[in-house]
């Protein structure tokens, strides 16, 4: 029994002696603000009313799947609560982007003017289907002064 109970003790004296630790070690730094101002002035048309349709699945909350693979640029809305994940990409930011892009193809639009978005998202616990529809007025750009 004595055998056993010395390397025990001294397994915890020295155990007690060490420990881990961890250090973080932060920098301060200031906010980048960046601004970029242009004297130039777009002169658009706004044509007839225009719309677009999209929609993804997401299997286990971040597997996308079933979706389209064209997407307009600048339009990078978040999700909020409607169904955006904590973490990776925003399935709602992309299929508005996707519903941008059929509207503005299929219409031969330049841009949309005043878009407003119709979101769905169907949860089936381990399946969601988010749905996006974009309407809007056809915008043509004449000139840039």
């Amino acid at each position: 029994m004595k055998k056993f109970l010395m390397p025990a003790a001294l397994v915890a004296a020295i155990a007690s002696f060490t420990g881990c630790s961890s250090y973080n070690v932060s920098q301060p730094t200031s906010p980048l603000n960046g601004s970029v101002e242009t004297d130039l002035k777009a002169d658009v048309t706004v044509g007839e009313a225009i719309t677009g349709q999209s929609q993804v699945n997401i299997l286990f909350s971040f597997l996308q799947f079933g979706g389209d693979s064209e997407f307009a640029d600048g339009v990078a809305y978040g999700g909020g609560a409607s169904g955006g994940l904590p973490f990776g990409p925003d399935p709602i930011a992309s299929v508005k982007s996707a519903a941008a892009y059929k509207a503005v193809k299929s219409s031969g639009a330049d841009l949309i003017v005043a878009p407003r978005y119709e979101i769905s998202v169907q949860d089936y616990f381990v399946f969601k289907k988010v749905s996006a529809k974009v309407t809007g007025n056809k915008g043509t750009i004449k000139s840039i002064r």
